[in-house]
């Protein structure tokens, strides 16, 4: 599980693509190196990989076609700078909220509007995806957590705004319109669909039970 709060800008040194439906990924990062080991998750752009290799400030994952076809990864080259962040531990606040590393799909950075403080942005996505997005709500844009301040069903968009150490310390910063980014809907939102989605006799009491609890009588 991850938090949202990058820890770090890593660089690809290498992706290279393995039988036509995998690849293997090595990337620098010397500050989510420094206590790696095999098997440990590292977000990546906010897509969740595993160790298979490291050493010298860099490590190397293998990435499933499932995760090519699904995220932006399989875009990245040489020199790409990328979100990293490492599985969070017990002991450590959740400062941003709970991401899996399980990315949705991805969405297409559709506008751009710099402010005195911050810069709004709007993020074009599928209905699919766009279904779970809530205002005020949290997301992950490429492993960073952030609030959403508005969804038009109509455009099928979404808006966020990037505090400054937002647009410095990540990859969101040097991001153009056009560019393609990864998507994480919260997961609460697809458990409460799945719940709802059970039947009707599953429905009433899920029901019944939130009108208890507000000290309802149903």
């Amino acid at each position: 599980m991850f938090t949202g709060i990058i820890e770090e800008l890593g660089t690809v040194e290498s992706l290279d693509l393995l039988d036509g439906d995998s690849a293997r990924l090595t990337i620098r990062g010397p500050k989510v190196t420094e206590d790696a080991d095999h098997g440990d998750s590292i977000a990546v752009n906010g897509c969740c990989l595993t160790v298979v290799e490291y050493g010298g400030g860099t490590f190397t994952a293998d990435v499933m076609r499932e995760t090519l076809q699904r995220t932006s990864l399989g875009g990245l080259q040489k020199g790409s700078p990328v979100n990293l962040e490492r599985a969070v531990a017990a002991h450590e606040r959740l400062g941003g909220h709970i991401v899996q590393g399980h990315v949705d799909g991805t969405g297409t950075i559709a506008g751009r509007t710099p402010g005195e403080h911050w810069e709004d942005v709007r993020i074009a996505t599928s209905p699919e995806i766009l279904k779970y997005v809530a205002e005020k709500g949290s997301i992950a844009i490429d492993g960073v957590s952030l609030t959403v301040t508005d969804v038009d069903d109509a455009s099928g968009t979404f808006g966020v705004s990037l505090i400054p150490t937002t647009l410095e310390l990540t990859v969101l910063g040097g991001n153009k319109v056009g560019d393609t980014v990864n998507l994480e809907v919260d997961v609460i939102a697809k458990y409460v669909e799945r719940l709802l989605a059970a039947g009707n006799v599953k429905d009433n009491i899920l029901k019944d039970d939130i009108v208890k609890d507000n000290g309802g009588v149903r």
